[in-house]
C-alpha cells in the first residue's frame, strides 16, 4: 500500500490531523526529523553503485585529505 507524508506546521494542525485519521480509523505514525532523515540516509545507500570496489588505502588517503 502506498503511504501519505503530512507536515504540519504547528502542532494543533498535527493533533487535528491525528485525529481525523483516528476517527476514520487510518493507521497513522507520528516520526520525528531524525528519523526522517534515517529513511533519506537508507534511499541514498539503497541507490549507492556497489560495483566498484575501493582499497583501504584510497580511503585513508581520502580521510587524511
Amino acid at each position: 500500500m502506498e503511504s501519505i507524508v503530512i507536515t504540519p506546521k504547528t502542532r494543533d494542525e498535527a493533533r487535528i490531523i491525528t485525529d481525523l485519521l483516528a476517527k476514520m480509523k487510518i493507521d497513522s505514525q507520528i516520526i520525528t526529523d531524525e528519523e526522517k532523515e534515517d529513511m533519506g540516509l537508507l534511499l541514498m545507500m539503497k541507490e549507492a553503485d556497489r560495483s566498484e570496489k575501493v582499497s583501504r588505502e584510497e580511503v585513508m588517503k581520502k580521510l587524511r585529505s
